[in-house]
């Protein structure tokens, strides 16, 4: 990058290199100047390097290496000189547009040459590859690389234009005008692609206009200037968009009209309107949207008539035709009648978008569906007298069409009329704005209407017709084409009927009895058959072999897919939870790794950020010098030659030059020159004055004179207007005279067919009424029948269910009292086994006291001193009794035992009666209760050997598990 220590050296830099062929370097040393940031403030020479550096650019064909350049030339003017600016715009945007119409001069083939779909897109892969294979280029081709990268240059130079300009409030005038050119541009050379895109370009740049609003050199929209400008672009736009056949992108202009309007809440004036009318109604047409189009003309129909005060009685006649025709084309019926709900929500929604646009209510407040249709419009056309200023033969359609009952010769009534009506229109002289209007372009509509109006009325007069005679009937149209019609007038009720095409007739219908919930009757009744037999004989499942042979197999697959499931369940979870430690750990293990490396990131960064300032500080304070010192040499400069020229020194001698010293002298001077400059301008105005005074004085006269010759022609024409319509009055009134006495002879018929038409249409009535009569009896004595049987029924019913009541009553009564008896029973047999087990307790007490008992009197025979050591029979007598425990305790005892004791008992008296007593069989008598305080106060546990038996002796009798002796 080189340095220039002046501006005017860079230019001379670059001459040079031109002269030799580089001009690649020299648009690359000019690019280095503007972008440095050395050269921000403005001067005279940098302009001269601007249109320099952009005659390189188009010459290079460098459109990115212009747009820099002039985004920083924006920067530097933007606040100090801005008409420098628009200057270096208007260059480079001629220099483009002469290479472009230089370029399409030369080419001889022009339709070969524009033949490209996208400016922006790159060369085709088949003209590459041509251009590979071929050794010599075609005289086409050639010219294609001629004209179209100068064309694609043009278009990348009003985008570039375009994007420096946007929301500029000191280059509006330059934008709108910039825009206008793209806009021919794309019109001259049938630019579709490139048109939609400068739509969206210019539409995104008022949308960031809106979202900005806090940019410091923004548009006001609210100023009647600025305001202007918009509103012509988008007008431009909208008249090019329809002379190219773009209509939805026509569409989406008049949305961005009507969208700019509400933005700033003004209407624009009449001529903006007239104009967006005229569209709109093209615009509706092409959509096929009748409707609209009608309100659109009755719109601009209002416009002209207000407004335009040189519009002729011709033109407004052909404009009220072309409203009342437009009104008609509106086909009769409802196309949303059998419209689901969402269809009707966005219909309504519909309604009410164009509503606005058409009506242009820039705070709309209504919300029907019914604002915008074809009665509506046709009433209020009526009421305005729009239908008295069109031509006559659109009053006879109108009156034939609308309200006349003609079903066998409407088609003959109308053809004649139609005809005249095709061949009136032309182009409007008092309304140069407005297209052309061809009354032709209806004669389509009126033909489909005029059938549709023709079945109508036929319909109610004919049941049935055949098809040749209603062909008759027809002139406009083969019967094909009125199938087609009545196809989509019964679809939305219009008319009801059917064409036998075996039978060569048509069947007209009732719409009442056709509806739409009896279209159909044969099917429904169809499946309610199918569901009754259904319900009364069911299709029979088939059972599973598999599982008759193996009837727990369904539930044993059951239970072992659940426990697979749930192992499975059990592995995966175990899997997570070992993945989610795994992640975890290098989770942390990451977030030590960042918090480490952040803070030291953040360390370098303060670092870095104070050096940074500490350097922008000391840049500020060496350029504030520089500056101030730069200031000060110009306005010393300046001073100098301003006292030059007053032939005054600027500083007194021995004052010392400073910066505040030069500011204050050079204040001073311009307050004096100021003052110098007010008191001439008072001068003049007080000249200007006296001028005024005097030519006003000259002039009254002279205008007194010409406003009473004025006055006196308006008395002459108002007095001869007034002669003339007394004289037409007085011939009305004649006429008018002559057509009574023609017509009061007619009045004894017209009188006797009224009584006729009234008596018959009165039997008529009483028929009807009385047959109306005997139905109704009729059916109120059937409606008695069923309600008589019905009670009848319920009745039955009622005491059915009575019945039915009584006997489960009478069940449940039963029931219950065989519940108590059972449990009765149960617990009568459960008291006798609790007296049975009670008495087995007692019994067994009694024998463990007498077991007791026994071995107590042992203890005490053993524990006494022998008396009689001398007789040998005291010793055995002893042994029995250790016996005698034995078989009154309740064990077993052999009978050989038994047998020894009896044969020893006469040997020992005294222990015989405890043994006697001590037998359970042969004491049949209550048992004895024993006395357990007695009992107890001896010494019941025994000693040695006896312990273990008297042990198994206390056990419970519900505890022990073996069977006594006693109870065998």
């Amino acid at each position: 990058m080189a340095n220039f220590a002046k501006p005017e050296n860079a230019l001379k830099r670059a001459d040079e290199l031109i002269n030799v062929g580089q001009k690649q370097d020299a648009l690359q040393a000019l690019h280095d100047l503007i972008t440095s940031k050395r050269y921000r403030a403005w001067q005279k020479p940098l302009e001269k390097i601007m249109f320099k550096y952009l005659d390189l650019c188009v010459d290079l064909k460098r459109g990115r290496f212009a747009k820099d350049g002039l985004i920083q030339y924006r920067i530097v003017c933007q606040q100090v000189n801005v008409s420098s600016l628009e200057e270096v715009i208007k260059h480079f945007l001629h220099l483009s547009t002469e290479k472009a119409e230089h370029a399409r001069s030369q080419a001889d083939a022009l339709d070969e040459a524009l033949d490209v779909d996208d400016l922006e897109a790159d060369r085709k892969p088949e003209d590459l590859q041509l251009s590979i294979v071929s050794g010599e280029k075609g005289k086409d081709r050639s010219d294609r690389e001629l004209v179209t990268p100068w064309f694609k240059f043009l278009w990348e130079t009003y985008r570039t234009v375009l994007e420096i300009l946007r929301n500029n409030s000191k280059l509006e005038a330059l934008y709108a005008m910039t825009a206008h050119k793209a806009f021919q541009f794309c019109k001259q050379y049938k630019r579709t692609t490139e048109f939609r895109r400068l739509c969206e370009i210019i539409r995104n740049h008022l949308a960031n206009l809106n979202k900005y609003r806090d940019q410091r050199d923004r548009p006001d929209l609210s100023a009647p200037e600025s305001l202007q400008l918009y509103l012509d672009t988008r007008f431009d736009q909208l008249k090019v968009a329809t002379e190219l056949g773009l209509w939805q992108e026509a569409f989406r202009s008049v949305e961005d009209i009507y969208g700019l309007m509400c933005m700033v809440k003004k209407t624009p004036k009449s001529s903006l309107l007239m104009v967006y009318y005229s569209k709109l109604t093209e615009i509706f047409w092409i959509s096929s949207s009748q409707l609209y189009h009608a309100y659109a003309w009755f719109k601009l129909f209002s416009l002209q008539k207000n407004f335009n005060k040189n519009l002729s009685q011709k033109d407004l006649q052909l404009i009220a035709s072309s409203v009342v025709l437009a009104a008609l084309s509106v086909p009769p019926f409802d196309r949303a009648q059998s419209a689901s709900h969402m269809e009707l929500e966005n219909e309504k929604e519909r309604n009410l978008r164009m509503a606005n646009l058409i009506g242009f209510n820039l705070e709309p407040k209504f919300e029907g569906r019914d604002m915008l249709s074809r009665s509506a419009l046709l009433s209020e056309l009526v009421s305005r007298g729009v239908l008295s200023c069109a031509s006559q033969e659109v009053k006879d359609l109108f009156h034939v069409l609308e309200h006349e009952f003609h079903p066998l010769d409407l088609g003959s009534k109308i053809q004649p009329l139609l005809e005249k009506i095709s061949k009136a229109g032309g182009k409007l002289s008092s309304a140069p704005s407005l297209p052309e209007v061809q009354l032709s372009q209806y004669v389509l509509s009126l033909e489909k209407l005029a059938t549709l109006r023709l079945l109508q009325q036929v319909s109610k007069i004919y049941q049935t017709i055949r098809i040749e005679s209603l062909s008759q009937l027809v002139p406009f149209f083969e019967f094909s084409v009125v199938e087609k019609i009545s196809v989509d007038a019964v679809k939305n009720n219009f008319v009801a009927m059917k064409v036998d095409h075996m039978k060569g007739v048509v069947i007209f219908g009732n719409l009442g009895i056709e509806s739409d919930g009896l279209k159909d009757h044969l099917a429904v009744f169809a499946e309610s058959l199918s569901k009754v037999r259904a319900m009364l004989y069911p299709v029979p499942s088939k059972a599973s072999k598999l599982g008759g042979v193996v009837p727990n197999l369904a539930d044993t697959v059951e239970k072992e897919h659940k426990r697979l499931l749930a192992r499975k369940s059990i592995i995966e979870k175990r899997k997570e939870d070992q993945e989610r430690q795994q992640l975890e750990m290098e989770r942390e293990e990451e977030q030590k790794r960042l918090k480490l490396q952040k803070l030291t990131e953040e360390a370098e960064q303060k670092r870095l950020a104070a050096e940074i300032q500490e350097r922008r500080k000391q840049r500020i304070l060496r350029e504030i010098e520089q500056k101030e010192l730069e200031e000060a040499q110009a306005l010393l400069e300046d001073t100098e030659k301003r006292m030059k020229k007053g032939k005054k020194k600027p500083l007194l001698d021995g004052e010392k030059v400073t910066k505040q010293n030069v500011m204050q002298r050079a204040l001073n001077e311009q307050v004096k020159e100021r003052q110098e400059m007010e008191k001439k301008l008072q001068k003049l105005a007080k000249t200007m004055d006296y001028l005024e005074r005097a030519k006003r004085e000259e002039a009254a006269p002279v205008i007194e004179a010409a406003y009473q010759r004025r006055l006196v022609e308006e008395r002459e024409f108002y007095e001869r207007e007034q002669q003339r319509e007394v004289e037409l009055s007085r011939e009305r009134h004649e006429s008018d005279l002559k057509e009574k006495s023609r017509l009061s002879r007619m009045l004894d018929f017209k009188e006797k067919f009224q009584e006729e038409v009234i008596s018959r249409r009165q039997a008529e009535f009483d028929r009807i009424k009385t047959e109306r009569e005997e139905r109704i009896s009729q059916i109120i004595r059937v409606r008695k029948q069923e309600r008589d049987i019905k009670r009848k029924q319920m009745y039955y019913l009622t005491c059915e269910e009575e019945r039915i009541r009584k006997l489960q009553e009478e069940e449940e009564a039963r029931k219950r009292e065989e519940a108590e008896k059972r449990k009765k029973e149960q617990a009568e047999q459960k008291a006798k086994l609790d007296e049975i087990a009670e008495k087995q307790r007692q019994r067994e007490l009694e024998l463990e006291e007498k077991a007791k008992r026994s071995r107590e009197e042992l203890l005490r025979g053993t524990a006494a001193p022998p008396a009689r050591p001398a007789e040998p029979t005291v010793a055995p007598a002893a042994a029995p009794p250790a016996v005698a425990p034995s078989s009154g305790s309740g064990k077993y005892v052999p009978k050989w035992k038994r047998q020894a004791a009896e044969v020893s008992g006469p040997a020992a008296p005294t222990p015989t009666p405890p043994a006697a007593e001590s037998d359970s069989w042969t004491n049949r008598g209550p048992p004895q209760k024993p006395d357990k305080w007695t009992s107890g106060g001896s010494s019941n546990r025994p000693s040695g050997g006896d312990a273990w038996r008297s042990g198994e002796e206390r056990r419970s009798p519900f505890g022990s598990s073996r069977p006594r002796p006693a109870q065998r």
